[in-house]
């Protein structure tokens, strides 16, 4: 499989998670909560960032998988 950050996006009347390189959604889902689970799994599992966006497309928030990875240097 492609190792890339997963996106959770809203298209087409449904949720889905991409990984990065792929040219189509890995799964779709009827709500965002039930993408987002599925999508921080996925990163989990590839040890990559979770990018998760709003219906409107914005960014909304990003999580880095493992922690110990994430560029930041504050807690929360």
């Amino acid at each position: 499989m492609t190792k890339g950050d997963v996106d959770t996006y809203h298209e087409d009347g449904q949720w889905k998670n991409r990984p990065e390189g792929n040219a189509r959604a890995s799964s779709t889902h009827d709500s965002k909560a039930d993408a987002q689970a599925q999508g921080r799994e996925m990163a989990a599992d590839r040890g990559v960032e979770h990018v998760i966006k709003k219906q409107d497309g914005t960014v909304g928030e990003k999580n880095t998988y493992p922690r110990s990875r994430d560029p930041r240097d504050i807690e929360g």
